[in-house]
């Protein structure tokens, strides 16, 4: 490929959708971060609960499972907004359910209506993960590979401007209209939500003002093989068995086989008189059902994009999931607990927002924009190392905040090398998860990857309040920095496999040619 000219390049960024892209990044930065992060401190604010707090954070799970209806957002377009195109239909749905949910959550005080507030932030979680998978697929469609960079540059720039505004802005504005730490104001925070959600207007008139992107033809194959039904029923049979099988060996865990071992019930008794068993049954049997040759021509469009992987990768596709399913463990199970770990530790809303998001996003950036040059330089596999053990060990600099009180130098010292290790560690896991993704199913494939990134730290992370209320905020800040052992044992089996493999290519060469 030519070198292309320096006035090539800054042509890349003055495209119209390179002005899309950056307003659809604020669009998709803003709802992550107000049900995650920011909505952490207002419950704790209001008084609820560490282990409520981080039982809520379970609500990123719908980042976590986003693939299960990805598929469907890659063929259809929707009813009625369907005329806006396949891709601006989605857009504009989920951007008016955030829109929806971030209003009625600013009319919830969680000191009285809790469980609303939480449904509401379930609602937006959800159509903001929507509003993930569409923007994707849209920057995969509506240019060529030679203007994809400068279309993510764009899309970040905007993501972490709106991650900054619904973080420490969000903290200055619950601040300013009159919600302290020592005095809870539930309309400072309803004036902050019902902000936000005006602010997504923005995205929603980008969705509707933007060129909707060509069909690719794959893509038109693929809908006439699978009809919209059967999309439909793709998703629904996977919800049942996603659902079922966790449901099935958590109701035979608590049946009473040990009565059945010992002779005092017989099969028929547990099947008449044991309701756990019973509904054990039923879960197999749904699971059963799901699995059976009718289920799995039922999950075919999204198995396809599976097994496209499995197949490329083989055993070793194992190794690869482990390694995505651990590498952001250790980070994101401690951030659950960091909002409220500063509000414990005395600092103030202003001195968290001026720290911990305004001063911590300018080093992730840094820390991102050094591990670009750096994996140019050396490669994805040491930088992906690097990363993840020092987004472990900075664990243990919250360690040592713990028995400092609020030392504004020493978060200051924590942040800067917390969010510097994970601007690089974020570096080098995007590019080595790009790196794994088949073009033929990019937004797929990229959305399950991505998704499995998340789910078990997300799992594990609902806990964390748990954590810290049984064995406090030493021993848990211990605990995430031992998170991340396991992975760096996986990235150097990978590591060391990739090696091997390259050198077997060299050798394999010069005989090729003989």
């Amino acid at each position: 490929m030519p070198r292309k000219s320096w006035r090539d390049a800054i042509a890349a960024y003055s495209s119209p959708s390179t002005l899309v892209l950056l307003l659809l990044g604020f669009a998709a930065g803003l709802p992550y971060m107000l049900v995650f992060s920011t909505l952490s401190v207002w419950l704790r604010e209001a008084g609820v609960a560490r282990d409520t707090i981080g039982f809520a954070s379970l609500i990123g799970l719908a980042y976590a499972f986003k693939w299960v209806w990805s598929p469907l957002l890659d063929q259809w377009r929707l009813p009625l907004l369907g005329k806006l195109g396949r891709r601006r239909s989605w857009l504009v749905l989920s951007q008016i359910l955030i829109a929806i949910g971030l209003a009625g959550m600013a009319l919830c005080d969680p000191q009285t209506h809790l469980t609303w507030l939480i449904s509401l932030a379930v609602l937006v979680a959800f159509a903001s993960a929507t509003q993930d998978i569409a923007v994707d697929a849209y920057r995969l469609e509506i240019v060529d590979d030679t203007r994809q960079a400068a279309l993510a540059a764009s899309y970040m720039a905007g993501y972490r401007v709106a991650a900054l505004l619904a973080t420490a802005g969000a903290l200055y504005f619950a601040e300013g209209f009159g919600s302290t730490a020592l005095l809870y104001q539930h309309g400072a925070w309803a004036g902050t939500y019902m902000l936000f959600a005006m602010l997504m207007l923005p995205g929603l008139l980008t969705s509707l003002w933007m060129r909707e992107p060509d069909v690719p033809l794959r893509t038109q194959l693929a809908a006439a093989r699978y009809g919209f039904s059967h999309q439909i029923a793709s998703v629904l049979v996977l919800i049942v068995l996603l659902v079922s099988v966790p449901a099935m060996f958590t109701q035979f865990y608590y049946t009473d086989f040990a009565s059945l071992v010992n002779g005092q019930n017989s099969l028929l008794d547990l099947l008449l008189e044991d309701r756990a068993f019973l509904r054990a049954l039923l879960y197999t049997i749904l699971s059963a059902l799901c699995l059976s040759s009718m289920g799995r021509r039922g999950l075919a469009p999204v198995l396809t994009p599976v097994n496209d992987f499995i197949v490329r990768y083989r055993w070793q596709a194992f190794l690869l999931l482990g390694l995505i399913a651990t590498y952001r463990m250790s980070d994101t199970v401690m951030g659950v607990m960091a909002n409220v770990f500063y509000i414990d530790q005395g600092f103030t809303k202003d001195q968290i927002a001026s720290v911990s998001k305004l001063f911590g996003l300018v080093m992730t950036l840094v820390g991102a924009g050094v591990g670009g040059l750096l994996i140019v330089r050396f490669g994805i596999m040491p930088i992906l190392f690097i990363g993840g053990a020092a987004s472990a060990a900075t664990n243990l600099l919250f360690l040592m905040l713990t028995g400092m009180g609020a030392d504004l130098q020493m978060l200051i010292v924590t942040i800067s090398a917390d969010n510097f290790s994970a601007g690089l560690a974020t570096a080098a896991f995007v590019a080595y998860l790009s790196s794994l993704t088949n073009l033929k199913f990019s937004a797929t494939q990229y959305a399950l990857l991505s998704s499995i990134m998340l789910l078990l730290p997300r799992l594990i992370g609902g806990y964390s309040g748990v954590m810290v209320e049984t064995f406090g905020y030493a021993q848990f800040f211990l605990v995430t920095a031992a998170l991340g052992i396991p992975t760096l044992i996986l990235i150097l089996l990978q590591w060391r496999r990739e090696r091997s493999q390259t050198v077997d290519r060299t050798v394999q060469t010069p005989s090729e040619h003989a």
